[in-house]
C-alpha cells in the first residue's frame, strides 16, 4: 500500500528543492500581510430574503450602523448558504446609491408631479387610511356589535412569510376592523 506524503512534508520538500519559495523569503508587503476580510469585526444579523416565499436565510454584516455585506446563511436547512440571483442582490436593495429616497406626488387636478420626502408620504398614507376608515366604519349591524370596515381591503404579496401575514391580519382585522383581507399566495 502506497502512502501519501503529508502537506507539511510536501512543503518541506518543496522548500528543500526551491529554497526561494519559503514563506519568509516571499516579497509580501506590510499591507498584504495586514489585509483582512471586510466583514471582520462586523455585527452579523440573521435575516430572511425579502423576495419570494421560500424563506432563504441570510447573514447581514453591519459595521458602524451600515450594511456592508449580505450573503446566504450556510447553516440554513432551506438554502444551505446559496441564494438565487435576486437574493444575491439583496445588498443593492438597501445600499444602492441610485435608490429613490423620495416620492413623486401629483395633487388632484394638477398637471405636474411634485417631489416630496418619504416622511410626508407615510403621514399622508396614515391620514388617508384614518379618513377612509372613519367614513366606512360600522359599529353595529342588526343590533349586534360588528366593529367592521367594508370600504377598505388588503391584498398581501407572496413575499410575506407566515409571521408577517399574522401581524397584518391582526392589524387590519382587529386593529382597523377591515373585513376583506386576502393574500396573493391563495389566489
Amino acid at each position: 500500500m502506497k502512502s501519501t506524503p503529508s502537506h507539511s512534508a510536501l512543503n518541506s520538500a518543496s522548500a528543500q528543492n526551491y529554497p526561494e519559495r519559503e514563506i519568509q523569503k516571499q516579497p509580501f508587503s506590510r499591507n498584504s500581510v495586514n489585509k483582512a476580510a471586510r466583514t471582520k469585526n462586523a455585527t452579523v444579523v440573521h435575516s430572511v430574503c425579502p423576495y419570494c416565499a421560500v424563506g432563504c436565510a441570510q447573514l447581514i454584516y453591519v459595521k458602524g450602523g451600515k450594511i456592508i455585506d449580505i450573503e446566504g446563511n450556510p447553516e440554513s436547512p432551506i438554502n444551505a448558504g446559496t441564494l438565487c440571483p435576486k437574493g444575491a442582490n439583496t445588498f443593492q436593495l438597501g445600499v444602492n446609491p441610485h435608490r429613490i429616497r423620495h416620492v413623486l406626488y401629483r395633487a388632484p387636478y394638477s398637471t405636474h408631479w411634485e417631489r416630496r420626502p418619504l416622511d410626508w408620504a407615510m403621514q399622508r398614507i396614515a391620514q388617508l387610511t384614518k379618513e377612509t376608515r372613519d367614513e366606512g366604519f360600522i359599529e353595529q349591524k342588526d343590533d349586534k356589535v360588528v366593529n367592521q370596515v367594508i370600504n377598505m381591503a388588503s391584498l398581501g404579496g407572496a413575499t410575506m412569510d407566515i409571521e408577517e401575514n399574522y401581524l397584518i391580519k391582526k392589524l387590519f382585522n382587529a386593529g382597523l376592523g377591515i373585513v376583506s383581507i386576502e393574500n396573493q399566495a391563495r389566489i
